[in-house]
């Protein structure tokens, strides 16, 4: 069984993406790791080339900044990523430059893709997210946030990213899928109030224009943390290549989570009521087909 890893990034220094973290969470599991570069203005690349691996190929790319719709740019990325995985690859294992694996789960993410290799009905393997929001100690529980996604794939060149690179299709279809007991933990929110501000204008700007920039996130922008919704103590533990980076953390959430809460409107209070006592999310958007 050969494993490839892949991802895509730009400017992880100026935007203080954990891509390092993001790549030897899941490295060992590999074979090979293919970055798909875009042209950066830091030192991006001497961070990534930094981790000495002999399995990484790095693949210089230029960003199509006019793709301002659907982050559709972060799609075509990610299948420039995966397009030049080795042709003998048996799965490709993809990950965002904001989220880790945890070591507890790498044996039982490495069994699965040894049970499943030889069914063919499995096209890809489905995870479960936490995603953390303000500092490390919390993460966002509620319908805003999406609970899982297609983080590893058959090596079948019909298989392209889907709108901001979320998820993934083949031939235009949902991918059928095994949904594993292992968990993406995505750390893209985990910033001071400053740092949420300049992600957001950084994120919605592969998503609109200048114009919608300057009238929703002017200058003036004062990060209030109210998509949030409803964030829980984590009382677990991250994984060791995010050790460094949370011991050197120098702030503190400072939210108020009860009325934080009473923000909800009382039908999406409803609708998680039943998520908590059923674990059934109503109308939840799946971008697959869970077959096992």
């Amino acid at each position: 069984m050969k494993v490839s890893g892949f991802t895509f990034i730009r400017n992880a220094v100026k935007n203080d993406y954990p891509i390092v973290e993001a790549i030897t969470s899941i490295l060992s599991v590999c074979d090979e790791f293919v970055v798909a570069l875009g042209n950066s203005d830091d030192a991006t690349e001497s961070l990534i080339r930094g981790i000495g691996s002999p399995k990484i190929k790095i693949i210089n790319t230029v960003w199509d900044d006019s793709l301002r719709d659907g982050g559709a740019v972060f799609a075509a990325q990610t299948d420039i990523a995966f397009n030049a995985i080795s042709p003998d690859t048996d799965w490709a294992f993809y990950i965002q430059g904001d989220e880790c694996v945890h070591e507890k789960y790498l044996p039982l993410i490495k069994k699965e893709m040894e049970d499943n290799l030889h069914d063919e009905n499995i096209e890809g393997l489905l995870f479960k997210y936490l995603h953390f929001y303000g500092s490390y100690d919390y993460y966002g529980h509620s319908r805003r946030w999406y609970r899982r996604e297609i983080r590893i794939l058959r090596n079948n060149k019909a298989i392209h990213s889907y709108r901001d690179a979320q998820g993934f299709r083949l031939d235009g279809r949902k991918i059928n899928v095994k949904l594993i007991d292992a968990y993406i933990y995505h750390y893209g929110w985990v910033k001071p109030p400053e740092g949420l501000k300049n992600k957001l204008r950084n994120f919605n700007q592969f998503y609109h224009d200048d114009n919608w920039l300057a009238q929703n996130i002017p200058e003036s922008f004062e990060f209030d943390y109210k998509n949030a919704d409803r964030l829980i103590r984590f009382k677990g533990t991250h994984p060791q290549v995010m050790k460094k980076r949370i011991e050197a953390t120098n702030w503190n959430l400072d939210i108020d989570l009860k009325k934080l809460h009473k923000k909800m409107t009382f039908r999406r209070k409803l609708l998680q009521k039943i998520e908590d006592l059923t674990g059934w999310r109503v109308s939840e958007y799946r971008n697959y087909k869970i077959i096992k």
